[in-house]
Parts: C-alpha cells; sequence; structure tokens
C-alpha cells in the first residue's frame, strides 16, 4: 500500500465516505489513479466502491474497523507477525487487527493457520502455502465469527501453540472485555488451550469496560499495542506477568 493509499483510508476513516474528484483534488492526481487505488483498496477489503467514490462498510464489519486507527494496527500486526515462524501452528481469532495480522501472514509459506472468522480465511485464500482451518459453529453475520458449542467442541480437538486475540476494552477492574458474549467464551475457551496468548489492541481500548468479560491479565503471556498505552496500565499488566510490546 502507498502512502496515497494510506491517506485515503485516513480520508475515510473520518467521513465514511468520500468522492473520486474530491480525491482527485486533495491528492493532485487523476480520476484515473484515484480509482485505481480505490479499486486496490477495495481488493485488499478495506471498503467498498459506490458510485462516483467509495464507501466504509457495515458498522460491524470488520473491513469498517480496520480502517479504525490504521497505522497502529499495521504497526501491532508487523510486529506479531515477527512471532510466527515456519512450521507453527497458530490459531487466529477475530478482530479488525488481526484482520491485518492474516494480510501480513499472507506473503508467508509453511505455516498453519486455525482461525473461528470467516472473514480472515477468506484473505489468506491467495496463499496457497498455508494451511487453513476454518473451525465450526453458529455464524455470526455481521461479525463473520464463528462461536457456541460446536465450536468449543472443535477447539477440544485441535491443538497450536500461539493464539492471537482481539479485545474490546481493558480495564484492572474488570481485565479484559469483550461487546460480545458469544465471541467472548471461546476467546477464553481459546486463552486455556494455548501455551502462548497474544493481545493485540491498539490503546484506544484501554480505559473501557465491555459487556462480557475474556480473561485476566494471568492468563496471557504477551499484549502488543501502541505507545498511547496508559503507564498505570502498562506498569499493571508487567507486574502480573504480561510482556507488553509496545511499537
Amino acid at each position: 500500500m502507498n502512502r496515497r493509499q494510506r491517506k485515503i483510508i485516513d480520508h475515510l476513516s473520518r467521513g465514511g465516505k468520500t468522492a473520486v474528484s474530491d480525491l482527485a483534488r486533495q491528492f493532485s492526481v487523476s480520476a484515473v489513479t484515484i480509482r485505481q487505488d480505490l479499486n486496490y483498496l477495495e481488493g485488499e477489503g478495506f471498503l467498498k466502491r459506490v458510485h462516483g467514490g467509495a464507501a466504509l462498510r457495515d458498522a460491524d464489519d470488520i473491513s469498517k474497523r480496520m480502517v479504525a486507527n490504521y497505522d497502529q494496527k499495521l504497526a501491532i500486526a508487523s510486529k506479531a507477525a515477527g512471532f510466527v515462524a515456519e512450521n507453527d501452528t497458530i490459531l487466529i481469532e477475530s478482530g479488525s487487527t488481526n484482520a491485518i495480522l492474516v494480510k501480513e501472514l499472507g506473503k508467508r509459506e509453511n505455516i498453519n493457520i486455525i482461525t473461528t472468522n470467516v472473514f480472515i480465511a477468506r484473505e489468506l485464500r491467495k496463499n496457497a502455502h498455508a494451511n487453513i482451518i476454518l473451525l465450526g459453529g453458529y455464524y455470526q453475520h455481521e461479525s463473520e465469527s464463528l462461536v457456541g458449542s460446536l465450536t468449543k467442541l472443535c477447539l477440544e480437538n485441535i491443538n497450536f501453540s500461539k493464539a492471537f486475540i482481539g479485545v474490546d476494552g481493558f480495564t484492572s477492574e474488570s481485565g479484559f472485555t469483550s461487546s460480545n458474549m458469544l465471541r467472548a467464551e471461546i476467546s477464553g475457551a481459546i486463552a486455556k488451550k494455548s501455551k502462548e496468548v497474544f493481545v493485540l489492541t491498539d490503546s484506544s481500548k484501554f480505559g473501557r469496560v465491555h459487556l462480557a468479560s475474556l480473561f485476566r491479565p494471568e492468563d496471557i503471556t504477551h499484549l502488543i499495542t501502541d505507545s498511547g498505552i496508559p503507564e498505570k496500565d502498562r506498569r499493571y499488566l508487567e507486574e502480573r506477568g504480561v510482556k507488553v510490546i509496545i511499537v
């Protein structure tokens, strides 16, 4: 993704919709060039083309959430990708930062990726060298996550060494939380199963509390976030054995 395309993503994250003519004027390039940019970004899952321009997707669509704080999420995902070695078997849960992680891992060969999210599985369709395992379960239409008792049964019958999980909030009182109770149940089961648990989140999630509890700091091994993390939260996590990695 070039600099202009990243600026288009930032522009969309603030307005939700944009026109080809406005972008061409803003970046001093032709409408043809902007259309090529938008087609590329649509192909990468960041937006949808509409007549005369582009727009973000539906509210809970992962591609829409990928756009928010994109630079921070890309840096977090790139750092997380460095922990994945050849022939690793990993599990990637749902979430916008995890979706960007998958784009990074899509360049790799000889890795086994288990996921509970259909969007994430689709992101890997162009990588013929990675082995993709999509767990079964009840399909949540907007988030494209698979949840429920069947998903938990699948988890009980597979093994993986590392898990990458997204969260919606964290406070020292409530621990890590999620806005979706069914996803929270699956994330908790994943954290109990995995030897290494990586939480990937941008710093905007700190100080927020959501409906469903996921896990406590003692249940994870790594947190990868950006420099906006409050110092008190960083210290609290490190005191409980979490390796906090700031990008």
